[in-house]
């Protein structure tokens, strides 16, 4: 017998990985549902071989519920989470509401396991920003062997992050310029400038201080999962890639840490495949990523710029590790450790 799982927000990008990693990884489910919005009741999702047609979020009966995995957007969250919660199922939300609440711990197996103990204050695991999530899958074992000062990161972030809307506008605008006919409902987009052939250095909200939000979110996020004295600084880009982000990456050690020593030290690592050849496609693309459960490290080369230097490229599939691996691989955590007290 196993867990009772409801998938909130089934009908999106990230709820649809959700349903197909927990089939994949076959986590032990006895009985799983799937929600949405009033206006998705009714609409078929899969589930391995089965189809489920979505129930809606608001008449659902969670008392019965072990884990509810949460991607229904940041507005539903907040309102929603904390009384799932209160029916007692275990909400993994994939939104930034409760990332930076100290009291829900903000999780990425790899990094830091051990923490999703914390969800017994407010029955709540935070999932990071996808782009946090692969950099510090990659970060981790560098830091507990020669402890990291300074990271530069300049991220290239497919549109799948914005959702489906905006993998729309990419496709519309590419078709448009190869027949020179300008896409419908241009008013509309999601993206400030054009996507197609582009790239827009713009995610999210700007701040103050000139940095947007996304770039927040990566400083932030990284500090609260893996060490609040690493220094950060982020150039958050979107590119026209449908899925999978990349990110050139800067670090400063307080140790020496040679380019072979770091291939190795990730080589073994968890959840990170390498793949360094000094040659012409000796390296990983999003393209290449799509559909894996692993972070790509290539491009592991020293910085002569600094003492204890290197640079490298990191790619993952932002609707897998970024968002719905990284939200089921949480629910097995909470398995594995046996923090599922109602499991059959």
């Amino acid at each position: 017998m196993g867990y009772r799982i409801a998938v909130v927000g089934a009908t999106g990008n990230v709820g649809r990985e959700m349903l197909s990693i927990l089939e994949e990884r076959e986590f032990p489910v006895d009985e799983i549902v799937a929600l949405a919005s009033r206006r998705s009741q009714g609409t078929e999702v899969s589930f391995g071989d089965r189809v489920l047609k979505c129930q809606t979020l608001e008449t659902f009966d969670f008392s019965k519920t072990d884990i509810c995995l949460m991607s229904a957007g940041g507005a539903v969250s907040k309102e929603w989470s904390p009384k799932i919660a209160a029916q007692g199922a275990i909400v993994i939300d994939n939104s930034s509401v409760w990332r930076m609440d100290p009291d829900v711990p903000l999780v990425v197996p790899e990094v830091n396991a051990d923490a999703v103990a914390g969800y017994t204050k407010k029955g709540i695991i935070a999932n990071p920003n996808c782009s946090t999530a692969q950099l510090v899958v990659a970060l981790k074992p560098l830091h507990d062997a020669a402890k990291i000062k300074r990271v530069v990161v300049s991220t290239y972030q497919s549109v799948s992050g914005a959702g489906k809307d905006a993998m729309d506008e990419l496709w519309n605008q590419t078709k448009g310029i190869y027949v020179n006919q300008a896409p419908e409902g241009d008013e509309n987009r999601k993206f400030p400038k054009q996507i197609a052939f582009n790239v827009i250095p713009h995610i999210d909200v700007f701040m103050e201080d000139g940095y947007t939000k996304e770039e927040w979110k990566l400083v932030a996020e990284t500090k609260k999962i893996l060490d609040p004295k690493i220094k950060l600084t982020a150039t958050a880009v979107r590119v026209p890639v449908f899925v999978g982000h990349s990110e050139a990456v800067n670090i400063e050690f307080e140790k020496p840490l040679s380019a072979d020593e770091a291939r190795d030290i990730l080589r073994e690592a968890p959840g990170i495949l390498v793949v360094d050849k000094r040659e012409p496609g000796g390296y990983v693309t999003p393209v290449e990523c799509v559909g894996d459960f692993a972070t790509f490290v290539s491009r592991i080369r020293e910085d002569p710029t600094v003492d204890s230097g290197l640079a490298m490229w990191i790619v993952s599939d932002n609707l897998r590790k970024g968002a719905a691996l990284n939200a089921v691989q949480i629910a097995e955590c909470l398995a594995n450790r046996g923090m599922l007290k109602k499991a059959a």
